[in-house]
């Protein structure tokens, strides 16, 4: 009996230490990910491009953001997460990503993401996607971010009117202060909707905690914080 107690213990130990030697690995490549954002945020700085943006959403990508290498992205505290989107997000470290047009920072919660180029499952379970049809974070108008709500975006219940964003574009950072968060139907898209001003929305489905597919999405809306230089 002492002998099967002790082989059960020493299991799961090996598990243990295989799901943290899985986590670390995802945040070393989280790292390089955000890295490698980095080093071709550079190299579109030194590359002078009409106007100040690169092409609208509903343009191809250039082809030097095509062949950006991705890697596995993990939330940064997976406390959070429920337990079959850790088995999403282990499931997709062998898929090939789209290309990463930003990089979303919310010091208030201390989350820090890519920004895919869609907001397909497989992005989300990476990190964060924008919603087809509406701004890429490079552009003007309304940046649409969408992301899981057992995820990296289950940390939204937290925040606040008048929290900072950061969102990292290939042109520079944009800072964005938190206007208000709102609960709306699935089938109310007018947060959508393309505005004149610069706008963030985050959209995540709604109750955070919820056994199926959530019937309501919470949206974060934040308005570009004026005081900075940077408004492209």
């Amino acid at each position: 009996m002492r002998s099967g107690e002790w082989a059960c213990y020493g299991a799961g130990l090996v598990c243990s230490g295989f799901f943290v030697s899985q986590l670390a690995v995802g945040e070393v490549d989280r790292r390089s990910d955000i890295a490698a954002f980095e080093n071709l945020q550079a190299a579109v700085a030194e590359t002078p491009a009409p106007g100040s943006d690169l092409p609208a959403a509903s343009d191809a990508l250039p082809e030097r953001l095509a062949s950006l290498p991705i890697d596995a992205i993990p939330a940064p505290d997976t406390a959070l997460w429920s337990p079959g989107r850790i088995a999403d997000y282990q499931a997709s470290l062998q898929q090939a990503l789209p290309p990463v047009l930003g990089i979303l920072n919310l010091p208030s919660l201390a989350l820090e993401l890519p920004v895919y180029s869609t907001d397909s499952e497989l992005t989300m379970d990476r990190g964060a996607g924008v919603i087809d049809g509406m701004a890429y974070p490079h552009e003007g108008g309304n940046i649409g971010i969408a992301g899981h709500r057992d995820g990296y975006f289950r940390a939204l219940k937290d925040i606040q009117p008048g929290d900072p964003i950061v969102l990292q574009t290939l042109f520079g950072p944009k800072h964005f202060t938190v206007d208000h968060t709102r609960i709306v139907e699935i089938e109310d898209t007018h947060v959508l909707a393309d505005t004149d001003e610069q706008r963030l929305t985050l959209v995540t489905c709604y109750p955070f905690y919820f056994v199926g597919h959530a019937p309501q999405r919470f949206v974060v809306t934040a308005s570009l914080d004026n005081t900075y230089v940077n408004r492209n």
